[in-house]
């Protein structure tokens, strides 16, 4: 069962207006909030390449997700990793939607927000690390990549981080392109990283 079934299902034992409930869950989370109860807030925005999904510790930033990836299981996914503590908390992740907005207006560049990159460890944080290195409108290879982290022969393994990046678009992994040019892989789908590509060209 996925949570719009989950929602659904409160709805008819509870017969309450919309509005309602939404007051309802704003006095939750403020509450939960209030008494530290939320290890992980989420919220999800619209974007020029669909709806992603938003997640956040106390560190900062924790995932970014294309719908193509689903969201109910990214939830899952980040319960079983990080922490069950989690609740749609809009709140704490409007600073990430004002900064991911104004980037795809193009008038932002660079982000500037706490990032917690738990869910990667090993080599493959070192590369997530160095991705916000490689500037607006421009492109690296795998292996460029790889030799500019000290590791000149894991061209495979900065494959793998950059297929692997829980934090698309903010940690530009869709700025890394095969070394004959054409884009590899992303975890968005090719058309995602075509239009972020073209985005950042274009202005």
């Amino acid at each position: 069962m996925n949570s719009t079934e989950r929602e659904d299902d409160v709805a008819a034992l509870f017969p309450v207006t919309p509005d309602a409930l939404a007051r309802l869950h704003e006095q939750l989370e403020h509450r939960a909030q209030a008494d530290g109860l939320i290890d992980i807030a989420y919220r999800t925005v619209d974007s020029p390449v669909g709806t992603l999904l938003l997640a956040s510790t106390t560190s900062g930033l924790v995932r970014v997700a294309f719908q193509r990836e689903d969201f109910d299981r990214v939830l899952e996914a980040l319960a079983e990793k990080v922490s069950p503590r989690l609740l749609r908390a809009p709140g704490r992740l409007d600073g990430t939607a004002r900064q991911l907005d104004e980037y795809f207006s193009g008038a932002r560049r660079t982000f500037d927000l706490p990032l917690d990159y738990s869910l990667s460890a090993g080599f493959r944080q070192v590369v997530q690390h160095y991705l916000p290195h490689i500037g607006y409108g421009s492109t690296a290879t795998y292996k460029e990549v790889a030799e500019s982290v000290g590791n000149p022969r894991a061209v495979r393994a900065v494959g793998t981080a950059c297929a692997t990046n829980p934090l698309p678009v903010v940690v530009p992994c869709h700025r890394v392109l095969r070394s004959d040019g054409t884009l590899g892989g992303y975890i968005g789908g090719l058309q995602a990283k075509t239009a972020l590509l073209q985005l950042e060209t274009s202005k």
